[in-house]
C-alpha cells in the first residue's frame, strides 16, 4: 500500500516557500546546487551534511523509470489516463511525465554534490547519472533540439540539454558510446539555435511553439530567448564542443552580446516583452525577472568563457 501515499519531502525544495510543501525535482536540484555554491563564503553557515544527503536521496527517488525526472512525483501510470483530463485548457496533466529541464537539472545537481562529497554513494549516483543522459539523448529530437515544458520552448529545453550532455556527466560515465552519441547531439543542438538567431543577433522565439509543439518565431528578438540560446551555446564551448568552438560561433554570440547590450535601457533595466514562461503546454506565465536575470547571466558567462574582447 506504500506506493499509494504521497512522496516523502524530507531534503527537498519546494517551488515557493517552505510552507508550500510539495518537493519537486529541479527546485530540489538548484536548491542543493545553490546551497553548495555559498559555502565558498565566510559569512554564509553551511548546512549539516545530513542535509545534502536528504537532497541528494530525494533527487534518486524521483528518477523514473525511462531514466528521466518528472516534477512533483514519479510517472505512476501510463498517459492513457489523459483520456481521462477534465481540463479545457491544459495537456498532459494526469500524471507526471518525465522532462529535460528536471532531468538536466538533477543531473547537475549530483555532479556539483559529488565534487563535495565523492564517497555518499558513488556507485549509485554513477548510474543514476547515466540513465539520464540517455534519457535526455533518447528524446532529443530529429532537428537537433528539445522540447521545453516549462519556459517558451525549444529554446529553453535545447539549453538544458546542452547543460546536461556538456557537463561532466560524459567524463563520470566513461563509455565511448555515450560520448559519441553525446558529442553527435550537441553538435546538432548547436546547429539548431544557430540556424535561429535573427538578423539583429537576437533570438526570439514565440509562445506558439509550445502550444503547437513546433518551433515559432517570434515577431521580433526577445532578450530572454536570447540569453537561454546564448547560455547553451557558452555552455558547448566552455565544455569544448563542436562546432561551439568555431570562430564563426564566436561571432555570433558576439551579435547577441551586441543585441543585448543595446536592449538594455538607461537605468539598467532590460524590457519586459513577450510571455515565457508556461504550464502544461497552453497555460502562458509572464515571470517578470526573467528579462534580467537571464540575459545578465548569459553576458556574465560570455565574459568568463569567452574573456575580454573587443565587442
Amino acid at each position: 500500500m506504500s506506493k499509494y501515499y504521497r512522496h516523502w519531502s524530507k531534503g527537498a525544495w519546494p517551488f515557493s516557500t517552505r510552507d508550500h510543501g510539495w518537493p519537486i525535482s529541479d527546485c530540489t536540484s538548484e536548491g542543493l546546487k545553490a546551497s553548495l555554491s555559498c559555502q565558498r563564503f565566510d559569512f554564509i553557515h553551511p548546512l549539516a551534511d545530513q542535509r545534502y544527503f536528504d537532497a541528494v536521496n530525494i533527487i534518486l527517488s524521483y528518477q523514473n523509470k525511462d531514466g528521466g525526472w518528472a516534477t512533483y512525483e514519479n510517472t505512476r501510470t501510463g498517459p492513457w489516463v489523459e483520456y481521462l483530463n477534465p481540463s479545457e485548457v491544459f495537456g498532459n496533466i494526469m500524471i507526471d511525465y518525465s522532462y529535460v529541464e528536471c532531468s538536466s537539472a538533477c543531473i547537475q545537481s549530483m555532479l556539483t554534490f559529488k565534487k563535495r562529497f565523492p564517497d555518499f554513494k558513488t556507485d549509485v549516483i554513477k548510474a543514476s547519472v547515466r540513465r539520464g543522459i540517455e534519457f535526455i539523448l533518447s528524446i532529443q529530437r530529429d532537428d537537433g533540439s528539445w522540447y521545453g515544458s516549462w519556459a517558451v520552448c525549444f529554446t529553453y529545453g535545447t539549453w538544458f540539454g546542452l547543460e546536461a550532455l556538456t557537463s561532466e556527466a560524459i567524463k563520470l560515465i566513461d563509455d565511448p558510446k555515450i560520448t559519441e552519441r553525446a558529442r553527435v547531439a550537441v553538435s546538432k543542438a548547436c546547429s539548431f539555435i544557430l540556424s535561429k538567431q535573427r538578423e539583429d543577433g537576437g533570438w526570439g522565439e514565440s509562445y506558439l511553439s509550445s502550444q503547437d509543439k513546433v518551433y515559432s518565431q517570434s515577431k521580433d528578438s526577445q532578450v530572454v530567448n536570447t540569453g537561454w540560446a546564448m547560455l547553451g551555446l557558452l555552455a558547448a564551448r566552455e565544455a569544448k564542443a563542436e562546432p561551439a568552438i568555431s570562430d564563426s560561433v564566436l561571432g555570433k554570440l558576439k551579435r547577441g552580446v551586441r543585441f543585448l547590450n543595446k536592449s538594455m535601457e538607461k537605468n539598467g533595466d532590460f524590457p519586459q516583452q513577450h510571455i515565457s514562461g508556461v504550464f502544461n503546454h497552453n497555460c502562458m506565465i509572464t515571470y517578470a525577472n526573467y528579462r534580467n536575470i537571464f540575459p545578465i547571466w548569459a553576458l556574465g558567462r560570455f565574459r568568463s568563457v569567452c574573456g575580454e574582447m573587443e565587442i
